[in-house]
């Protein structure tokens, strides 16, 4: 039995954490025991994460008991494994807890693992916030976008469901308030059926055109207290409206973010974009593969991602597959409908 000390990157320097983890290896076992965590927060309730490492790496048989971990299995995949138990073990003593999404980003078993952020790093927070939740770019293309955000006054973000556009935007936009270099945001989508009749929904406008924007509601609840976020949407420093509520506006000193821009047309996307006034940002989020619009309506998105990729202070970042960071299952998801997508393009030429 050996006393192992866990070392997180500060700087340019390690610091040493004071928690011990003794680890007793034999040929085709390794024992891990936790000392000064509580085994919730590692095992996750009903052993969620537990599970999530065994899904991960099924080469491995993960026995648990109390603060015990055993591990039976080859020495190579045991080290992957211990390793990955590590970092875990290092996100909880920083930040207290980890989510289940962030230990499936931190293990997920492709090549596109390398690419999430460790959350550790610091430099990547964007905005802190409710509940103490630390919102950050997760993934390489993820921190792309925030450095064009930083750089542009326009930026497109393109990419398939999952990847983090509409969320890192909005994060971005919290951000932008809270250090007050806007004095608002404003959030617009279309209100475009994606299979629904608008008309049978119940309600008047508002009520029926909620539903379409609650994705900006739900972003919003986690990165801005209710009562906070109550009195921003009353006193109008936060806005969220359908898109045609934006013609004949000029939008200075805010922060703009245009979500499922893909079913804009030319006109519409040309009319947001022409609102932008003087210390003015604006994020456009869209995802090609879910165009929503009539069959004989082509998207505004495919023509401004043409004639405006070369105008200085306009940044195109493109998220794919590896930037997802919603359910495991989406990525395999996305590959599958890709796959069946180029086979029907192929055959039709």
């Amino acid at each position: 039995t050996k006393v192992c000390y866990i070392y997180k990157s500060k700087g340019n320097c390690y610091e040493r954490f004071y928690i011990k983890i003794k680890i007793k290896i034999s040929m085709n076992e390794t024992t891990i025991h936790l000392e000064g965590i509580n085994p919730v927060d590692f095992f996750g309730i009903n052993n969620s994460k537990l599970e999530i490492l065994r899904r991960t790496f099924p080469e491995v048989k993960i026995n648990a008991r109390g603060s015990a971990i055993k591990l039976l299995g080859n020495q190579k995949d045991r080290e992957m494994l211990e390793e990955k138990i590590y970092q875990i073990i290092s996100m909880i003593e920083r930040y207290g807890k980890v989510s289940d999404r962030s230990v499936e980003s931190l293990v997920g078993g492709d090549e596109s693992t390398n690419q999430i952020s460790m959350p550790d790093m610091t430099e990547d927070v964007i905005v802190y916030g409710t509940n103490g939740h630390v919102v950050k770019s997760r993934t390489e293309n993820q921190k792309k976008l925030v450095a064009a955000a930083d750089k542009n006054d326009v930026v497109f973000a393109i990419g398939p469901a999952g990847t983090g556009k509409t969320y890192t935007a909005v994060a971005l936009a919290v951000r932008a308030l809270k250090n007050k270099w806007v004095k608002k945001i404003v959030l617009t989508r279309p209100a475009v059926e994606a299979g629904e009749s608008l008309g049978f929904l119940p309600g008047d406008l508002k009520e029926k055109i909620d539903p379409y924007l609650r994705p900006l509601y739900d972003a919003l609840d986690d990165m801005i207290p209710a009562d906070k976020l109550q009195y921003y949407m009353a006193n109008r420093v936060i806005e969220i409206a359908p898109l045609a509520f934006m013609r004949g506006r000029t939008l200075d000193n805010a922060f703009i973010i245009l979500d499922e821009a893909q079913n804009t047309t030319d006109l519409q996307l040309k009319m947001l974009l022409t609102r932008i006034g003087p210390n003015a940002k604006a994020i456009i989020t869209g995802d090609l593969s879910q165009v929503d619009l009539p069959k004989y309506q082509r998207s505004g998105l495919y023509k401004a991602l043409d004639i405006l990729k070369d105008i200085d202070g306009i940044g195109i970042i493109r998220l794919g597959e590896g930037d997802v960071v919603r359910h495991r299952l989406v990525k395999q998801i996305i590959r599958a409908y890709d796959t069946i997508e180029e086979s029907e393009e192929s055959q039709k030429k």
